[in-house]
C-alpha cells in the first residue's frame, strides 16, 4: 500500500536536476497556481456529480499539487511538506479547543464565533481592516460572499431579503437607463458604466442568495447544469431530424427550446 512518502519521493524524482522531467523542473509557484485552482474545481465537480471514483482520482491530483508546491519550497529553502502538515495540525488543534482542550462546544453559532475569534487572534498585527481577512485571489462570487459576511459582522448589511430585492430593482432600473441611453454616450464611458451596473446587480444577487440561505455558487452550478441539459436535448432533437444545431433556424431553436423546457417542467 502506497503512503505519502512514495508521493514525496516521486515528486523529488520528477524535479531532479539531472534525470527529472523537463516540464516539472521548470515549474514555479506562479506557473502552477492556475492548475492548482483548476484541480480544486475538478474536485468540486466530482462531488456535484456524486462520482466517488472520480473524486478519489481528483483528490489525488490536488494532493499532487500540494506536494509539488512543497517540493519547490523545499528546494528554495523556504519550507517542506512536513512543515505544511505540522502547520495545519497546529492550526486545527488551536481552532478546535472543544475537541482538544476540554472547552465546552456550545451550538454551531457559538463554534463559528469562536472560530472567527481564533482566526482574528492568529492574524493580530498583520491586518488593518476586516477586509484584509478575505483572500483577494478567490473567485469573484465566492469573494463577494465573504466580503458581505465580514460587513454583516459589524451590522453593515441589508435588513433582509425584501430590502435586497428593492436594491435589485433599483440596480435594474439604473441598468435599463444605461441601456436606453446607449446611443447618446461614448462607447468607452458606456462600457464602463454598464460594467459597474452589472457588477452591482451581481453583488446584490449574491446578497439576496445569502439572505435566503442559498449558496450562490451552488445555485449557479445547478443553473449551468440545467442550461447544458436543455441545450444538449435540443441538439439531440435536431439530430433525430437529420439536422445540425449550427444550421437550424432561430425559429426552430426557439420552438425546441420551449418544448424541452415544458418537458422538464
Amino acid at each position: 500500500m502506497a503512503d505519502i512518502s512514495s508521493l514525496l519521493d516521486l515528486m523529488e524524482r520528477l524535479r531532479d536536476p539531472r534525470d527529472g522531467c523537463p516540464w516539472d523542473r521548470m515549474q514555479t509557484f506562479a506557473s502552477l497556481a492556475s492548475y492548482t485552482v483548476e484541480e480544486a474545481y475538478e474536485v468540486a465537480d466530482a462531488i456535484s456529480r456524486d462520482d466517488m471514483a472520480d473524486l478519489a482520482s481528483e483528490l489525488g491530483d490536488l494532493l499532487f499539487h500540494i506536494v509539488f508546491h512543497a517540493q519547490i519550497a523545499r528546494e528554495a529553502g523556504l519550507f517542506d511538506f512536513e512543515a505544511v502538515v505540522s502547520g495545519i495540525v497546529g492550526k486545527m488543534t488551536r481552532r478546535h479547543p472543544h475537541v482538544f482542550a476540554g472547552e465546552q462546544a456550545g451550538d454551531i453559532a457559538a463554534l463559528t464565533t469562536a472560530w472567527e475569534a481564533q482566526k482574528a487572534a492568529e492574524r493580530k498585527g498583520s491586518e488593518t481592516s476586516l477586509m484584509d481577512q478575505v483572500t483577494k485571489g478567490l473567485p469573484a462570487m465566492r469573494r463577494a460572499v465573504k466580503l458581505q459576511k465580514k460587513a454583516a459582522q459589524v451590522k453593515l448589511d441589508e435588513a433582509g431579503a425584501l430590502s435586497v430585492m428593492a436594491r435589485l430593482r433599483e440596480d435594474m432600473r439604473e441598468l435599463e437607463s444605461e441601456a436606453g441611453a446607449g446611443g447618446e454616450r461614448s462607447t468607452a464611458g458606456g462600457d464602463r458604466d454598464t460594467r459597474i451596473r452589472i457588477g452591482n446587480l451581481l453583488f446584490a444577487c449574491v446578497r439576496l442568495a445569502r439572505h435566503l440561505d442559498v449558496d450562490p455558487d451552488e445555485a449557479l452550478r445547478e443553473a449551468n447544469a440545467g442550461f447544458e441539459y436543455r441545450f444538449r436535448a435540443v441538439e439531440k432533437a435536431l439530430l433525430s431530424q437529420g439536422k445540425a444545431i449550427l444550421t437550424a433556424s432561430p425559429e426552430e431553436l426557439d420552438t425546441l427550446w420551449k418544448e424541452v423546457g415544458s418537458e422538464e417542467g
